[in-house]
């Protein structure tokens, strides 16, 4: 595997994190996930992360609020989103901080594909 690609999951749900993280892992692509966008910040992983995909509703920090704080750092890489909630509001908040896409859950394995190989390539 290509291990300058990692991709890394920021999910609260353990469910859907590590669904999330299998699909990832079964199109050939490393991954890293974490429980909190708090976890997340606290790895020593940012800087290895070539694509996040993040929950926005979590406990403590918000999907919105990490990508304003890596977009602070310079460090921000291509994200989408993750909701069961999605409003045009949220739409037009993650457009404006560059997010790729807000995605409704349960999402389509084929369009988490899609941004993976638009933003980074294959594997």
């Amino acid at each position: 595997m290509d291990t300058s690609h990692i991709v890394s999951i920021v999910d609260d749900d353990d469910a859907v994190r590590l669904a999330t993280a299998s699909l990832i892992r079964s199109f050939g692509w490393d991954v890293n996930d974490f429980a909190s966008a708090e976890a997340y910040l606290s790895s020593g992983q940012i800087n290895q992360t070539s694509f996040l995909i993040s929950d926005i509703r979590m406990p403590g920090m918000s999907g919105i609020e990490l990508l304003d704080c890596l977009l602070k750092q310079g460090c921000a890489p291509p994200t989408i989103f993750i909701t069961a909630f999605p409003t045009a509001v949220l739409h037009a908040q993650t457009q404006a901080q560059g997010a790729l896409a807000l995605l409704e859950k349960p999402v389509d394995a084929n369009v988490i594909a899609h941004w993976l190989t638009t933003a980074l390539g294959s594997p």
